[in-house]
């Protein structure tokens, strides 16, 4: 009895060490001896004690954030960006055995592509254009990665900071730019006025009595109050020889 029990605290001691849980999230990489063996599926796995090494890799998509890189544009302003990157493994082996931390290399190269991306761009088109700067850092990240086993799933520029001199000149410009366009829109309205008095005052001038009924509504326009308007009439033709007289 002493020697089965001894016996079965052996073999748990043996077995117990190597059995292992991998979640469905996670992928199991075995080494036995320090050399790779096999890539474990989720679920419940036996591996060789004081053998084998199992190192788990989580294969769900990882939001890595890009700390915020100053950067000059193409145009020789200074601003600061932020990004964060969604990466996701899809080869477990080449994670564990390609880099010693997958997810410190793949956010120290996402700076790099960053600061390179954006350094060819404008502040303008970087302001206008951040899907089209996304894009292009995925791509250049996504193509170096590969070979990690790491895909990037997306890259989104976050917070773009501009010095406070360059805030206060864009303020600037933004004001006179509104001050422009409400002058021209006073102005066209001017035109439009113009227009439209050209098209009645001739429109008058072809109808019979109009120009005096016109004078008269301009008359009843001077003031409502009948004890502050004293109207003087004069004949028709008095008043255009008067105008000849001034005019000469």
């Amino acid at each position: 009895m002493v020697f089965l029990a001894i016996s079965v605290v052996i073999i748990l001691m043996i077995v117990i060490p190597g059995i292992r849980i991998i979640n469905q999230y996670e992928r199991g990489v075995v080494l036995r001896l320090g050399k790779f063996s096999r890539t474990l599926q989720p679920g419940f796995r036996v591996i060789i004690p004081y053998v084998d090494k199992m190192l788990k890799v989580d294969v769900r998509t990882t939001p890595m954030d890009i700390p915020k890189q100053e950067v000059i544009t193409r145009d020789n302003v200074t601003v600061n960006v932020d990004a964060v990157v969604y990466a996701r493994v899809i080869d477990a082996q080449k994670a564990v055995l390609e880099t010693t931390n997958y997810k410190y290399a793949t956010s120290t190269f996402a700076q790099t592509a960053l600061r390179d991306v954006t350094g060819n761009f404008d502040l303008d088109e970087i302001l206008s254009k951040r899907d089209e700067i996304s894009a292009q850092i995925r791509e250049i990240v996504d193509a170096q990665t590969d070979k990690w086993g790491i895909d990037i799933e997306s890259v989104k520029l976050q917070n773009i900071e501009l010095p406070s001199d360059m805030k206060r000149a864009m303020a600037k410009q933004a004001e006179a730019e509104r001050e422009r366009r409400a002058a021209i829109i006073s102005a066209e309205g001017e035109k439009s006025a113009a227009v439209a008095v050209a098209e009645a005052a001739n429109l008058l001038a072809q109808t019979p009595g109009g120009l005096n009924i016109r004078t008269l509504q301009t008359l009843e326009k001077i003031s409502t109050d009948p004890s502050q308007k004293t109207v003087i009439l004069l004949p028709t033709d008095l008043a255009g020889k008067a105008f000849e007289q001034f005019g000469r």
